[in-house]
């Protein structure tokens, strides 16, 4: 059974978008972190409904934020229990991704995700193994998880975008090229943008070239 997401919304109501874009938060945040981003991209997406679910679970190294699975060198975890996180979240998002079409009443491809550090590892994983494919993937300061079983787990081909900081301590500014080369070696249209002089964040160029993004493939 997979577990119900609690959301934050902005933009218009279900029933009247044309377009869906999803935000997944990074290990220690919420929601609510990254649903700031709607308000300067709400002008340049006319019709878009932004939303920004919680993970799934409390975060394992403390405070109030969620996690979508465990990370090992952060909380103690095992490698197993980050595995079956993973999966488990995986699901968990599928279903929940399902649902916000369905009240939309939206194709897979008027849908596109953002995500940032371990909500961009949830989005890298997710997206390719769906049913149908998204409008396309935004993934900052991420990695892609599992590269060696993407080729042959892969189902739908969606566009991806990656986007780092170039000084990023926490997740490697080298990670972006190797997502990059096990995306494109498995048939997928991959972009990179670099945000030069940015650490474990989202900096003006980056975000900008995510709305460039967005913009060429979400209806309207």
């Amino acid at each position: 059974m997979t577990r119900a997401l609690r959301s934050g919304a902005r933009g218009p109501a279900a029933g009247r978008a044309t377009g869906l874009v999803v935000f997944l938060h990074g290990y220690g945040a919420d929601g609510a972190d990254l649903l700031e981003l709607a308000e300067p991209l709400m002008p340049h997406l006319p019709g878009t409904r932004f939303l920004s679910p919680d993970a799934p679970e409390p975060c394992r190294a403390g405070g109030f934020g969620r996690q979508w699975f465990p990370i090992p060198w952060i909380d103690g975890s095992s490698e197993a229990e980050a595995g079956e996180g993973l999966l488990r979240a995986a699901d968990d998002l599928g279903a929940w991704l399902a649902e916000q079409r369905a009240d939309c009443a939206l194709p897979a491809s008027a849908m596109a995700l953002v995500g940032f550090s371990q909500g961009a590892m949830m989005a890298l994983h997710v997206a390719p193994r769906a049913d149908a494919p998204v409008a396309g993937v935004v993934a900052i300061a991420g990695r892609l998880l599992a590269p060696d079983r993407l080729a042959a787990e892969a189902r739908s081909f969606p566009p991806v975008l990656l986007i780092h900081g170039d000084m990023d301590e926490v997740v490697p500014f080298a990670d972006m090229a190797r997502a990059g080369t096990a995306l494109a070696a498995a048939g997928f249209d991959v972009a990179a943008q670099t945000m030069r002089g940015t650490g474990h964040g989202i900096a003006p160029d980056g975000l900008g070239a995510a709305l460039a993004f967005l913009k060429a493939r979400l209806p309207g």
